[in-house]
């Protein structure tokens, strides 16, 4: 009954529900109570000859009554508690949800998406049953098993009631050791799901590059493997649901031929008549619901505690990065400067940037060039704040990354990313994505600098054509396009290019450079790239050598030096030539 407690927060801020439906519900408990207590007082009066036909009639309207009366409480206790446990749930993804988008990336790193919407789904729907009906269950078997109890001891025979409840201790041990077997076997069963559900999801977004390497049956295998395991885990747990049915039911019907045999003592030796014992019948009856609903109790209260164990888990993992008490919602404007002894990724030791000092006047355009591993995203990615320093600083405008709120600084960023993730949506809802009430001529705008315009409308629905998972519709060239479209729509200080242009061509690289240079004047704009003639107009270009900045000046300075740069500019120059079917000779 742990979970209970631990839901305390979510009963208490809708107490008002939760009191108005355990209130209708325990009046309806009480008033099914009635009927019996009618019946055995019908079948006394037509033993003794002493009932009549209006008393009959009366008796059936007020036992009509009743029935009509629970049935309205039934429909508005029902409304109140599962009510109350939907808009749990509710809450509940909710705060995964935003909890997922306060996250650092390393979190991701560690785990399955999978495994994270089964937290979001089966988890929540198994904590949604402890809260609507557990707490139904829990009511009303308290409420009308003691009630039945009392009235069956005090009204009727102690001696009978504390006869047949004598195997209910039985009862009572077996329920709560099957209880702890459920909750360690549920455990198992969840993860299974989110093992199963985490494959799935990961083979149809790789589906193309299984098929393109004959793998098809390789993962129908593994598929089927994990669907056997899945399989095993719940029937483990079906097992133990199984138990909890019949064992009741054997329980409950020993102590039904107890009170029977013994009651029936009880009338022939004239303790108690029959209208008497017809009622206990009918009481003892009707206390099978509470012993029932109990063991039900248990089944869904294990369930709903092992999955709300992992949610908790979940929930109590800290953002690595976090705002200060005193962060500014101002957006920040001006020079960036990176002072950074050295960065090292978590559980690592090896640092992935070292001394890296370097000042970006505003409205200038800087290249970050290397080789793959070299630091360029890591760079980019302090500058989000997607990983925070533990020596060093980033300041925009002179005033420390760390003195702005995330979201603040996050508006002063438009961010272009390696992998272009595109949502499922339409072209112009993916451009769009920063300000989806931007004007329709502001989404063409950006497109036609990002030299994707033309592409779209060759599309049979221009912008409003949807993409696909991941943008699996379009080319590379096209996807990286549309992202630095949309990060074009955010008009925001500082555009971030990191490696966004490797798929297109040479023609189109330099018309989206040439649209950007004159479309973001006095507006500062960071390139990562492998490509050189992406960076050959920046006013200032970094060469990273296993996270440190090597040479640094603008291409013709650093050509110049004859240095690093010059021997990439080299290269590829000549995988160029050789590409366009050139030789050398």
């Amino acid at each position: 009954m742990r979970v209970f407690a631990e839901l305390m927060w979510f009963f208490r801020a809708h107490r008002r529900r939760y009191a108005s439906g355990i209130i209708y519900l325990i009046v309806v408990t009480l008033l099914s109570l009635v009927p019996p207590a009618l019946v055995g007082m019908t079948v006394n009066r037509l033993v003794h000859h002493q009932m009549t036909a209006g008393a009959l009639w009366g008796m059936l309207a007020l036992i009509l009554a009743i029935a009509l009366v629970s049935y309205g409480l039934r429909y508005l206790w029902r409304v109140r508690l599962f009510g109350g446990s939907i808009l749990l749930a509710t809450e509940l993804r909710d705060r995964l949800y935003e909890h997922f988008t306060r996250l650092s990336p390393e979190f991701y790193h560690h785990h399955r998406i999978g495994d994270l919407m089964a937290h979001a789904t089966n988890d929540v729907l198994a904590i949604q049953d402890t809260a609507g009906e557990g707490v139904f269950m829990m009511v009303d078997s308290l409420v009308s098993g003691i009630t039945l109890v009392g009235i069956m001891a005090i009204w009727i025979s102690w001696k009978l009631t504390l006869i047949s409840l004598l195997p209910l201790p039985i009862m009572a041990f077996v329920i709560s050791r099957y209880g702890r077997m459920l909750h360690a076997r549920f455990m198992l069963a969840q993860a299974a799901f989110s093992d199963i559900n985490d494959r799935v999801q990961e083979y149809i977004s790789g589906i193309r590059v299984v098929r393109a390497f004959g793998q098809e049956a390789w993962e129908r295998e593994n598929f089927v493997a994990l669907s056997k395991d899945v399989v095993e885990k719940n029937v483990a747990v079906a097992q133990i649901d199984a138990l909890f049915d019949p064992t009741i039911s054997v329980i409950v019907g020993f102590s039904y031929f107890l009170s029977v045999a013994v009651g029936a003592l009880f009338v022939v030796h004239g303790s108690m008549n029959l209208g008497s014992l017809t009622t206990f019948t009918l009481y003892l009856g009707m206390l099978i619901w509470p012993m029932m609903a109990f063991g039900f109790l248990f089944n869904v209260v294990e369930r709903g505690s092992a999955s709300h164990d992992r949610v908790q888990t979940l929930l109590a993992v800290q953002p690595t990065v976090v705002e200060r008490p005193d962060a500014e919602a101002e957006v920040p404007v001006g020079d960036i400067r990176f002072d950074v002894p050295a960065f090292y990724y978590p559980e690592t030791d090896r640092p992935a940037l070292t001394d890296i000092h370097l000042e970006i006047p505003r409205g200038t355009t800087l290249g970050i060039v290397g080789r793959t591993g070299s630091g360029k995203t890591t760079l980019i990615r302090l500058l989000l704040r997607e990983f925070d320093l533990s020596q060093g600083d980033i300041s925009i405008g002179g005033r420390s990354i760390y003195a702005y709120r995330l979201h603040a600084l996050r508006q002063a960023l438009a961010y272009a990313p390696q992998d272009d993730f595109l949502f499922s949506l339409s072209i112009r809802d993916n451009i769009a994505f920063q300000d989806p009430e931007a004007d329709f001529d502001r989404v063409v705008e950006v497109a036609r600098i990002a030299d994707v315009h033309e592409d779209i409308l060759r599309f049979p629905e221009g912008y409003d054509t949807i993409v696909g998972e991941r943008g699996v519709t379009l080319s590379g060239g096209q996807k990286q396009r549309v992202s630095i479209a949309r990060a074009l729509l955010a008009d925001a200080e500082i555009l971030i290019l990191d490696d966004t242009l490797s798929a297109v061509d040479a023609r189109t690289e330099a018309a989206i450079l040439s649209a950007l240079k004159e479309n973001r004047q006095q507006r500062t704009t960071l390139i990562a790239t492998h490509r050189l003639s992406a960076v050959e107009h920046a006013d200032n270009i970094i060469v990273l050598e296993h996270g440190r900045i090597v040479e640094q000046g603008s291409h013709e300075a650093l050509l110049r030096l004859g240095g690093r740069y010059w021997d990439m500019y080299q290269r590829q120059q000549l995988e160029d030539l050789v590409e366009q079917g050139g030789h050398v000779g």
